[in-house]
């Protein structure tokens, strides 16, 4: 599938690591480095466009090494790009970690994953069918 991408970046279109991967890896458009201290968060752009079409997202993930190396997240984990949005793709990085961690210009920030999504109406009801699980949540199935 083809997608419209408007690289306002001095840096090359999103890519995918490997010929399996969900995920192309996006990088911070950045000129300078800067440091992110912790529990702090920042606005990170990468000067990337899209233009969706309808019935598609690109949703917006972490990056798994800067999580478990550095305590780098996303704060609106995923984040959501609608097909009718045209702005600047900007990642919303929050440092977890008790240590400073620098931020240097193209690195690798986060990953969007693009995908189909549906639309629904509601149907508004007195009550719901019953299930096996039924009310059952938030550890209910244990550990298995």
């Amino acid at each position: 599938m083809e997608i419209k991408i408007l690289n306002k970046s001095r840096f090359e279109l999103p890519q995918y690591a490997t010929i399996h991967s969900a995920g192309m890896d996006l990088r911070a458009n950045i000129t300078e480095s800067i440091v992110i201290a912790p529990l702090r968060r920042i606005l990170v752009p990468t000067g990337l466009h899209i233009e969706l079409p309808d019935g598609y997202e690109a949703q917006i993930r972490p990056r798994s090494g800067l999580a478990i190396k550095h305590g780098i997240g996303l704060v609106n984990s995923p984040g959501t790009i609608d097909p009718d949005y045209r702005g600047e793709i900007k990642i919303i990085l929050v440092n977890l970690s008790d240590c400073d961690f620098t931020l240097n210009p193209g690195e690798r920030v986060a990953q969007m994953v693009v995908g189909k999504f549906e639309r629904v109406d509601w149907k508004e009801v007195k009550e719901l069918e019953e299930s096996e699980r039924g009310e059952g949540g938030f550890g209910s199935t244990g550990k298995k």
